[in-house]
This record gives C-alpha cells, structure tokens and sequence, in this order.
C-alpha cells in the first residue's frame, strides 16, 4: 500500500501541481499522456496545472499518488460487472462485491478484489502442478543423466551425479502471473484490509522470473480444459500487470505497473459492441465498418481517414439494410448532443441506411435510469434522418439493459425499416 501523499481529480477537470511534486520523470510521464490526448499538462507561475481527458484510475508517480475519478457517477459494483461484460469474464461472486467502491480510487482496488476473489477460487480447488525440468546433483541417479555436466564439471568421479528431472510443481507460468500480479495489487491497493489480505494470499504463489516473462507466456498461451479455470484470474492480472484496461493506456510508456489508467471511452465501445450484438434481432449480423463498407473521401490535399461507426449491423440477412450505431462516453443524459456528433451521425446514415428509412443510433452510459429520445433531422421539404439517443443505465445488469434495447430500439428501428 502507498504512503504517498494522494492527490483526486475527475476527468475532464483540473488539478494544480506545485513544482516540488513533479520530478523530471513525472514531467515526462505526463506528457507522454498528453501526446495520446489523455490528458493536458501545462506549466503555470507555481507549478503545473494537470487535466486528465477520458481516463480514469491511479497514476503512482515519484512523489505523489494522482487519483482520477471518472466523471460519470458509476458504483464500483456496476464498473466491474461492465468490465466483466466487456472482456467476457464471469462477474466473481456477489459476496465479494458488495463493498466494491471507487471513490477513493477510481478502479484500481475494483481489479485488485476481483483478483483476490478468483485467486481465493483458485487456492480452495487446489494450484496447478505441471512438470517442470529441473536440474540436480546426488549421489542416486534420478530422471536423465546429464552427460555433458557430468563430463565437464565431475569427470572420472561418480561419487555424486548430474541429472535431470522432470518434477510435478505449482511454479508455473500460470501461478506465476497470478503471483506478480498480486503482488503489485497489494501496492496498488489504498485500502490496508484488502491490501493486507491480498498480501497473505499472494504468499501462496510462485513468483519466479519476471512479470514480463509471465506476461509474454500468457501472449503465447492457449487454454485447454486443465488450465481454463485460471482464464479468470489471468484476464484481472493482465490488466494489473500491463497499467490499463480493455485498451491499454501505459504499456511502453514509462510507468510502472504501480500505476493502473483505465480507457473508459474504450470500454464503453467495447460494451456497446456486444449490447448491440446481443440485443439485435434474429438473422441480424455485426459487419465490418471497413473496407467496401467504409465511407471515404478522396480528392483533398491529403488522405484522410475513413468514417467508421464504432458498429454496423445489417438486418435481414446478407444484403439486408444497415443501421450505423455510435458509442459515445459523453453525458447526453445532462447536455444536448454536440453539433458535431449529430453532423457525425447524419453522415452514417447517407452512407449506410436506406433512402426510405434513414436511422441511426447513439448510445451513452446515464448514471440514474435507461433513456430514450430521438433527433428527427429535416430540410427544405424533405427528412434527413432519424437519431435515437438511449442512455444505457449504468447500474443495469447487462441481461436486463441487452432486453431493454432489444425492446427501445430494435422493435420500432425494424418497424421503420421493413414497413416500405
């Protein structure tokens, strides 16, 4: 657990920094997240001025500790359950969510407990053993002798042996991971109950090597039915071990893994991809947003990137009609929708959906209840498009908002679409 002293912030709003708290390092450090448009940093008469921009979590730097709330008013208990969603890992169980917060600390011990919590599964059915070839000298020979050991280090003597063995231990890569990772949760933790108790637990765990090593095996694994019931685990010291979440922020960017920054607009595209792919109707297909289907433009002073809906569904088989969808981390349930994402979704729609209904959809996480309304955009004698804004309730469990959607959005978008 850090004793540093703890600095909060939300994200999207400022935190002054005196120039005592910042090293060159930290200086450094934060840049490098503003060169990835997460957050700004500037230098003022007294120190520096600091806003985080769509990042949530901790940022352990030399001398403080920078704790980022995320700007939308989400329980600890609804963020992991969407994390769980999001990467397809099951929720552990409600017993050991029900205290979950991030208040103090954005999410950083939400990873932390669902860790220990699959790692307490792990320790009650029992570690896995695997054979691992280790190396002996003794006076009996057990396993293989190793010749060429025996020739160089012992030759012409017997009186002890050089062998290998292959032996049955739990210091394998899998419990490695967990190991390490668990480690670096018992720092990361502000709370000294689940940082003690992380602690005890990780005394179980082997943790040989290096937490890069055990993170690249993890790169070049494949889980079978004598390892899946790890999956769990290894999804929490992933996320851990390598600083962010879903879409990761820090990796090659100096921090240590002290340091835990989760891409909550990430997250949520992540999130809406699989609500829309769950709650669409039968024969409905997820499409690339790419390719023949992506929409370009040519002939400017320079290329530009094509526009992508973060989904594309096609409805009623393959050369059924699109429906454009956007994910937007944004607080639509508060403020109108910008001009330039309406600007934005008006182009999908003359790109995707069909003259006779065009329609698309933008979904927005909203902290109190699910919500529903619709842009209906018009010119000179004619209708442009319609944009249904739903707020997907924070809090919902994703089974309940998967058929809240089916029911908001799908029945009246078919309805519109197969009724010309």
């Amino acid at each position: 657990m850090s004793n540093k002293p703890q600095l909060e912030v939300a994200e999207y709003e400022s935190v002054s920094l005196c120039h005592d708290q910042l090293t060159d390092d930290d200086v450094r450090r934060l840049n490098l997240l503003s060169n990835r448009r997460r957050g700004t940093l500037a230098e003022t008469r007294t120190g520096w001025r600091f806003r985080p921009e769509a990042t949530t979590g901790v940022l352990n730097l030399d001398r403080i500790r920078l704790v980022i709330r995320p700007k939308t008013a989400i329980t600890g208990r609804s963020l992991i359950r969407w994390l769980c969603y999001a990467l397809g890992t099951p929720v552990p169980h409600e017993a050991t969510t029900r205290a979950w917060t991030v208040e103090r600390d954005g999410f950083a011990d939400v990873v932390a407990s669902a860790l220990l919590a699959e790692c307490h599964t792990l320790l009650r059915d029992g570690l896995r053993r695997d054979y691992v070839r280790t190396e002996h000298v003794g006076p009996v020979l057990r396993g293989r002798l190793d010749a060429a050991a025996q020739a160089t280090e012992r030759f012409g003597m017997l009186d002890l042996l050089h062998m290998r063995t292959f032996d049955r231990k739990v210091d394998i890569w899998e419990n490695q991971l967990c190991g390490h990772a668990l480690r670096t949760a018992a720092r990361t933790a502000t709370d000294s109950n689940l940082a003690r108790e992380i602690a005890s637990v990780a005394e179980e765990f082997p943790v040989t090597g290096s937490s890069f090593g055990a993170l690249r095996a993890l790169d070049r694994s494949r889980y079978t039915h004598l390892n899946r019931r790890y999956q769990p685990a290894h999804v929490w010291s992933e996320l851990l071990l390598s600083g962010g979440g879903v879409s990761d922020l820090l990796t090659d960017t100096g921090y240590d893994a002290d340091s835990l920054l989760l891409d909550l607009p990430g997250l949520w595209e992540s999130v809406v991809r699989r609500l829309s792919a769950e709650s669409a109707p039968a024969q409905a297909t997820i499409v690339p947003s790419s390719g023949r289907n992506g929409i370009t433009v040519h002939g400017d002073l320079s290329t530009r990137p094509p526009f992508r809906p973060d989904v594309l569904v096609r409805l009623g088989g393959p050369e059924g009609n699109l429906m454009p969808i956007d994910a937007k981390y944004k607080t639509y349930n508060a403020d109108p929708v910008s001009s330039p994402d309406v600007h934005q979704l008006l182009t999908y729609i003359a790109g995707h959906s069909p003259l006779t209904a065009p329609v698309a959809a933008i979904l927005y996480p909203d902290p109190h209840r699910h919500t529903h309304r619709v842009l209906r955009v018009s010119g000179p004698g004619r209708h442009l498009g319609a944009i249904h804004v739903l707020g997907v309730h924070a809090s919902a469990d994703p089974a309940e908002a998967t058929a809240w959607l089916r029911s908001a959005l799908w029945r009246e978008v078919t309805d519109a679409m197969f009724a010309h």
